[in-house]
């Protein structure tokens, strides 16, 4: 992503099966007024976790820790980066690698507390980077279930669809955030809303045919010894 700093991991879930694009918003379960974007990003790498992205939706920092051209480790994983080692999956979920583009973006906050709620500085330049790798603005599996309900039925039809996915939408996935995140706050930041205004078409002016009128006619100017 341009402008943005890297934090590069060791290890990504390899090369992306093809499909249809897609984004995954995946909550770490850590506060971010606490948590830096550096420390959970640097946890993630040595867990061999890493998601594309680490985002705090407060300050705006940002951090990227594999090309978007490859696989993420994230999804199936725990959402949060405290150190649990017995916790984690002896191999990733082949989920991670489903679709020819697969964004995992981490946001420090908790499915409690949805992201949305905060002032999401930095979002439009994420979505303009989404934009630009043709990911579609759009949720087919609706609203992310709010955490208390985040056992909702994960639809593989709708997944196939791509476009903009809770981790709690996956398949084959037991991740429950980003909890009720407003989805048009999301889809909506940086779009042009209302139609813009047709322009006036002025055509030339109508050819009459005709003697022209003693007031369209200009009187020559007369010549002087000065103007010789």
């Amino acid at each position: 992503m341009p402008g943005v700093r890297c934090i590069r991991a060791d290890t990504d879930g390899g090369y992306l099966g093809g499909g249809a694009p897609r984004v995954v918003w995946l909550t770490l379960g850590a506060d971010p007024r606490v948590i830096s974007v550096c420390s959970a990003a640097q946890r993630l790498i040595q867990e061999n976790r890493p998601c594309h992205l680490v985002w705090d939706p407060l300050t705006g920092d940002l951090a990227q820790l594999l090309p978007i051209v490859r696989a993420g480790c994230a999804l199936g994983t725990p959402e949060n980066i405290d150190y649990a080692p017995d916790l984690l999956p002896y191999r990733q979920p082949g989920v991670n690698r489903e679709g020819r583009l697969c964004v995992q973006i981490g946001v420090l906050g908790s499915p409690r507390e949805p992201f949305t709620s905060y002032q999401m500085i930095g979002l439009s330049e994420i979505l303009a980077w989404l934009d630009s790798w043709q990911i579609p603005r759009r949720w087919p599996a609706g609203m992310p279930a709010p955490f208390r309900q985040a056992t909702r039925a994960r639809s593989r039809a709708l997944w196939a669809l791509g476009g903009h996915f809770g981790a709690s939408q996956v398949p084959d996935c037991e991740n429950v955030g980003p909890g009720g995140i407003d989805i048009d706050q999301i889809v909506s930041v940086g779009t042009i809303t209302g139609d813009l205004p047709e322009p006036v078409r002025t055509g030339p002016a109508p050819i009459r045919l005709g003697p022209r009128t003693a007031h369209e006619i200009q009187a020559a100017p007369s010549l002087s010894a000065a103007a010789v």
